[in-house]
């Protein structure tokens, strides 16, 4: 990912940049970076990339660290280990982790990021792999605007209300069945009130952003990412009514694990992290207070992006817009060129 801190300062100028890149997709991608960077001379960086071997990281990046100049480091960590925060110097900061785990490091810093794309869909990246120094440029010059995410806010609780933990996720927070034998018995709440019961493989609670991600591979509708609005999607649900529910910003969500369950649960967030949910304890979830900002540099629809990321049919489409995408495609052809 790609951030910009308008409080780090960048040589030569008056304008004061950081920037934050993720590679995924490989030791070999990660280390091919570095010659990528002769072209941001000037430009404060910090490469996150996903690599086992510090020594091959330590030497793809002197390249790179030349061309950021004296001060510049390398620093060979996972997503979540302390960052240097310093104003004035450059770094190349080297970590491992996905789209998700990068959000880490900006949320709550009004820090927007750029996902760049080395693996497979990518969708929440802006930019592929050919693109990088264009697109690192183009955060230079200020040719990007923000998107803000939001975000979840997870609770675990017991069966007496003590809160057991707390977490966040960008796109999901899922409760899943430990144990495969077994369906996990659950209540499933809005606002604090009951809505059904069902033996399930478990419950995700989206974002917007989320509904591309597992909520989609269960069923669930894709939401539109600037729709204020939060999705509950349960998963191979022995029930009759057991829908793909979309709920307003200020809901409360909730996924209650029955006392009388054989299995107990885990709440997975982003993928990432999980905790232990076990029998007559609950899962709270609600929109969080702290947005993920995403840099975006084309002004293509959302529409665009489900296209070309799910590579969906469109052949035959003769709408009045067709002109006008045309007309957008071109001018960012034109920009990238130029």
């Amino acid at each position: 990912q790609v951030a910009v801190d308008e409080n780090a300062p960048r040589r030569g100028g008056d304008l004061r940049e950081s920037r934050v890149v993720e590679a995924r997709g490989g030791e070999d991608q990660a280390v091919d970076l570095g010659a990528e960077r002769r072209d941001l001379i000037g430009l404060g960086l910090r490469l996150l990339a996903g690599v086992d071997d510090e020594e091959a990281v330590a030497a793809g990046s002197r390249e790179g660290l030349h061309a950021l100049g004296e001060g510049a480091e390398v620093r060979v960590g996972d997503v979540g280990d302390d960052q240097p925060d310093r104003a004035g110097a450059p770094c190349a900061q080297v970590a491992r982790g996905p789209v998700r785990a990068v959000a880490e490091l900006v949320r709550g810093r009004q820090v927007p990021m750029l996902g760049v794309n080395l693996g497979h869909v990518g969708f929440l990246a802006e930019s592929e792999r050919e693109d990088i120094t264009y697109s690192i440029n183009m955060m230079a010059a200020g040719e990007y605007t923000v998107e803000e995410r939001n975000t979840l806010a997870v609770t675990v609780l017991d069966e007496s209300g003590n809160v057991v933990n707390t977490d966040w996720a960008l796109s999901e927070a899922a409760v899943e069945k430990a144990l495969p034998l077994h369906m996990v018995e659950v209540v499933i709440e809005i606002d604090g009130r009951p809505l059904s019961s069902f033996g399930c493989d478990g419950v995700v609670m989206a974002t917007s952003t989320g509904s591309t991600a597992h909520a989609f591979s269960a069923g669930g509708p894709v939401v539109w990412p600037d729709v204020d609005a939060m999705i509950l999607v349960p998963l191979a649900a022995h029930a009759l009514f057991a829908k793909p529910l979309v709920v307003g910003p200020t809901q409360l969500m909730a996924v209650e694990v029955m006392a009388s369950s054989r299995c107990s649960a885990v709440v997975v967030c982003d993928s990432l992290r999980q905790t232990p949910v076990r029998q007559g304890h609950r899962v709270e979830v609600r929109r969080h207070s702290e947005p993920v900002r995403l840099a975006r540099l084309s002004s293509a629809p959302f529409t665009d992006r489900l296209v070309n990321k799910f590579s969906l049919p469109v052949v035959g489409w003769r709408g009045t817009a067709r002109a006008r995408a045309q007309a957008v495609k071109a001018a960012d052809e034109s920009t990238q060129s130029g």
